[in-house]
């Protein structure tokens, strides 16, 4: 594998990138079914928080990756069959 030529990541990018791995991963271990709803619910909240989010809102992500990291787990869960996409709610940016 050769060396990447696109721009570095900060290290919460590299969190970020980490943990939609780490769902795609826990994915495989449920049935197909569950594996496709898991992994199309992922795909989605990450990409719409991405176009929502400011990258500057460092709190706010810092935020929505604590509250990954605890879906993650409860997801690994072998109890666990699937997932159900939660809406946070962004703070408004008011005009006067």
């Amino acid at each position: 594998m050769g060396a990447s030529s696109g721009p570095k990541l900060s290290g919460m990018q590299k969190q970020v990138l980490s943990l939609y791995r780490s769902f795609l991963r826990a994915a495989r271990s449920k049935s197909p079914e569950d594996r496709r709803q898991i992994e199309s619910i992922v795909s989605a909240e990450f990409h719409r928080n991405s176009k929502l989010i400011d990258r500057k809102n460092f709190l706010y992500i810092e935020y929505l990756l604590r509250r990954g990291k605890k879906q993650l787990d409860q997801l690994r869960s072998p109890d666990m069959v699937g997932l159900s996409s939660l809406n946070v709610s962004l703070p408004q940016n008011r005009e006067s």
